[in-house]
């Protein structure tokens, strides 16, 4: 097979890549202070990675919204390139589609990578959810089967966060049982993107391979007896 010219992108930008994908809950649960909060969080991450000059060359992140349907609202870029999308509800919640297309969407950049001999750090997933799957319960389940496969080869970091009423019991069985799912405290965005972009940031400066837990969640997540 042969190998074409790599793409203008990573010509531009041959750094390593660290990536990240929010995965959102948009369903109309979500209207009000919830969907404020979470926009001004979305912005927190991105002036946090850029704090660091090499993060925000190695840090790319996609977004992924559901409600009622699944919609890429941004495609993989660096941190330099991310333009925050303001973010509204509607519909329901097709929570397993969302994780089905995030999976999906990250197959995709991981192959992108390789063939632009590219390095890239464990990608990270983020799920931030209010709610419960409002889809056929096979969906989710599938949705979960595939990330704890993924986590156990190492292919992702995943993280499942409830925000107020969310299923915290449905959300055990999607995410790893080495890393179960967290409860935002209140509507505290802004200390958990605070924390997300500190931990890629770490992540995104270190050697490519070095398995590094991420730190405490204690200053944002409630603790679930």
């Amino acid at each position: 097979m042969s190998v074409g010219l790599p793409e203008p992108e990573f010509i531009d930008n041959p750094e390593n890549r660290c990536p990240v994908i929010l995965l959102l809950d948009t369903s109309g649960s979500m209207s009000g202070k919830p969907i404020m909060e979470l926009n001004r969080g979305v912005r927190i991450f991105k002036a946090s990675v850029m704090e660091d000059r090499l993060a925000s060359l190695r840090v790319e992140v996609a977004v992924i919204t559901f409600n009622s349907q699944v919609e890429v609202i941004q495609d993989f870029v660096t941190i330099d390139n991310f333009t925050p999308k303001e973010l509204t509800t509607s519909g329901t919640t097709h929570m397993g589609e969302g994780i089905n297309q995030a999976l999906d969407l990250l197959e995709e950049r991981k192959t992108q990578y390789r063939e632009n001999d590219i390095s890239y750090y464990r990608p990270w997933l983020f799920l931030i959810t209010d709610g419960s799957p409002t889809e056929p319960t096979s969906t989710w389940q599938n949705a979960g089967t595939r990330v704890r496969a993924a986590e156990a080869k190492n292919k992702l970091l995943f993280f499942a966060v409830g925000v107020e009423d969310a299923d915290l019991d449905i959300l055990k069985e999607i995410a790893p049982v080495a890393r179960p799912p967290q409860k935002l405290k209140s509507l505290d965005f802004q200390s958990m993107f605070e924390w997300l972009g500190a931990s890629v940031k770490q992540v995104s400066v270190g050697k490519i391979g070095e398995k590094k837990e991420p730190p405490p969640t204690d200053g944002w997540a409630e603790v679930i007896i």
